[in-house]
């Protein structure tokens, strides 16, 4: 007898140790959302295929990795993008770090854009190590310039610019709007500026610029 109750307080407290499925570590939707959107963007893509079949189009590549913000101690993943035209990659016309983590609300991602104060010198850091590509706090130029909130829709997230857009100087631009298709292969974006008094004077019309992967 006393056998068989030491039997059942030791297995009571075995299962007492394993947690219930309820409780296990499962990260919130979100979370997983996040890393799904950061590794969606991470890699090589291009317009190479969209450039050949239309003269009008740019070819133009997108490169993204992972890298740290020292310091930064929150959930948010981090990655620095450049783009460049496809005849001049050592010389990126766009360079930024992107934040990317699960909105306040808990309905979406959010991947938000920060300027660096000098970009030149982070030309090809996605050449480096991992252990390398750490970003100090000081080499960004003030808030993210713009946010960009993304919704899971099937296996693809979609997303927009804030309404009126973002505010800009690039090319002549005041403001920026951009509305983005993410998924597995690529992304479909149009990314277009517009100047002060709302004429487009730069980006896609019709059609989105079509990124389509070259490497995982």
């Amino acid at each position: 007898m006393r056998v068989a109750i030491c039997c059942l307080l030791l297995t009571a407290g075995l299962l007492a140790a394993v947690p219930a499925p309820a409780e296990q570590s499962v990260l919130p939707a979100t979370e997983r959302q996040a890393e799904e959107v950061a590794a969606h963007l991470t890699g090589i893509m291009t317009t190479t295929q969209q450039a050949q079949s239309n003269s009008g189009r740019p070819d133009v590549w997108m490169t993204t990795c992972p890298v740290r913000l020292d310091g930064d101690k929150s959930k948010a993943l981090y990655l620095y993008q450049e783009q460049a035209m496809s005849n001049k990659l050592n010389e990126p016309y766009r360079q930024r770090l992107l934040r990317i983590a699960a909105s306040a609300d808990g309905r979406a991602v959010e991947s938000a854009g920060f300027k660096f104060v000098d970009a030149k010198p982070l030309a090809g850091l996605c050449a480096k190590p991992v252990a390398e590509r750490l970003i100090p706090p000081m080499a960004l130029d003030g808030d993210p310039t713009c946010t960009v909130r993304l919704v899971q829709a099937g296996d693809k997230y979609v997303g927009t610019t804030p309404e009126g857009g973002c505010p800009s100087n690039v090319r002549g631009a005041a403001r920026i709007t951009n509305e983005i298709t993410l998924y597995k292969e690529g992304m479909d974006t149009r990314d277009r500026g517009f100047d002060a008094q709302g004429n487009q004077v730069w980006g896609a019309k019709e059609e989105p610029y079509r990124f389509r992967r070259l490497t995982p």
